[in-house]
């Protein structure tokens, strides 16, 4: 599919973005875009990367030392929409054609590796007074969890149909590695989601008789594969989508009997069951929409369930620790546009909060972050490939290229090393 960057030629529903077409102006602007162009010019000038500037008919500018290729179509617009809300706006001028890359994946991998200094130190210390702040309405309490998860996960079945695998597995695959532990690229996607599932499972000792809690059912393959091990597995979910399709699923495996799916906040859990027990729990990438504030309680209430002897297995996208902490009640562009309210936690944080106030201990970590970056490539091709079945589900232009940005700046997280993924279980030891 190709993507313009053309407006005369954008199908877009304007109605359904607003605000994001209006280009900023006044007299912020005629101070801030001057200096956006001053940072990013140095910035891309000491990088492997080309960047083209068009100033016009047979005018262009390029900059950089080689590389993946960017071309900024509408320079006033892209320095005007960075200079106002940072990388949120070199997000918004991608999703308006304001600037296009070929390789976008590799073009933002060049740029994630070096995130930490792309601005000067020196600057770097205002940080604080002009990063945008996360809006009060995308906390993650019991109030708003429901809303802030139903804006991802219920857009449309559909549409997560067109480019996950059979197992609707949306969350890191695990591919097979050579003799030198090297991951095997590209590898069969369907059989890598079953890996990533089953090596939980076997992690947390799931078989005949355990039972189950899953926090976070997403389609319901992780509780339809550990019924199928004789388990009885009660799965949770925020998402009416996802809990529809997903009882649909396990009732067509045929392990209804030993599945229960509930809509229900992990916080609830607790009281809507009280005293229930559970020999596993398990919970594949959920933490990143709990925040940072409810990182705790998270903990505490796998800690209360939990029974003697039992494991949790936690598959987590995580960040270094230096920069959740610089970057912690930020709000950027996947807050306002996949992710509202989502925050990445870092492994040395998980290792604290369940050190502080729970008895739970991490006892194995196992890393793949590159592996998460072919799943990526791997559902961004599948998507763009489906593209008019994507207009077809009534999702305009400028919603593909924000879903292929979202994609593609994640693939180059972990391409770059800069985000990972771990599976992590723990337990209490000797107890």
């Amino acid at each position: 599919m190709t993507l313009s960057a053309d407006r005369g030629t954008d199908r877009t529903d304007f109605t359904a973005w607003p605000g994001l077409h209006e280009i900023p102006g006044g007299l912020r602007n005629r101070i801030a875009s001057p200096v956006a162009r001053g940072l990013f010019h140095a910035a891309v000038s000491r990088l492997d990367v080309t960047v083209e500037v068009e100033h016009g008919p047979g005018r262009r500018e390029v900059l950089g030392r080689g590389g993946p290729a960017m071309t900024i179509h509408r320079p006033d617009e892209f320095y005007a929409r960075v200079g106002r809300d940072g990388l949120i706006g070199f997000g918004e001028a991608y999703m308006v054609g304001a600037w296009s890359a070929p390789d976008l994946g590799g073009f933002l991998t060049v740029l994630s590796a070096e995130i930490a200094t792309l601005v000067p130190e020196r600057l770097q210390r205002a940080r604080a007074f002009v990063v945008a702040k996360r809006p009060h309405f995308h906390r993650p309490d019991e109030q708003q969890s429901r809303e802030l998860i139903s804006h991802h996960y219920d857009l449309s079945n559909d549409l997560f149909r067109l480019f996950l695998d059979p197992t609707l597995s949306y969350s890191s695959a695990l591919f097979e590695t050579d003799a030198q532990g090297r991951p095997d690229f590209p590898g069969d996607l369907e059989q890598a989601q079953v890996r990533k599932v089953e090596r939980l499972l076997d992690a947390t000792g799931v078989g005949e008789g355990s039972r189950v809690l899953e926090i976070g059912t997403g389609w319901g393959e992780l509780a339809i594969r550990a019924a199928r091990r004789g388990a009885h597995v009660h799965s949770v979910t925020l998402s009416t989508e996802q809990l529809e399709l997903a009882q649909r699923r396990v009732a067509e495996a045929g392990v209804s009997d030993r599945v229960d799916i509930e809509l229900c906040d992990y916080r609830a859990i607790t009281t809507a069951h009280p005293g229930r027990q559970y020999d596993a729990v398990v919970s594949v990438e959920m933490i990143e929409a709990v925040g940072a504030e409810y990182w705790q309680s998270y903990f505490e209430t796998i800690d209360e369930v939990l029974a003697p002897g039992g494991k949790a297995g936690i598959q987590a996208i995580t960040m270094p620790h230096d920069r959740m902490l610089a970057t912690r009640g930020g709000y950027t562009w996947i807050n306002k546009y996949i992710f509202p309210g989502g925050f990445l936690p870092s492994v040395d944080v998980i290792d604290q909060v369940t050190r502080d106030h729970t008895s739970l201990r991490v006892s194995d970590d196992h890393a793949f972050g590159q592996h998460y970056a072919e799943t990526l490539r791997q559902w961004d091709e599948r998507f763009l490939a489906a593209g008019d079945d994507v207009a077809a589900l009534g999702f305009d232009e400028t919603f593909v290229r924000m879903w292929h940005f979202y994609l593609e700046y994640s693939r180059a997280g972990f391409a770059s090393g800069y985000i990972d993924v771990h599976q992590l279980v723990l337990d209490r030891g000797d107890q």
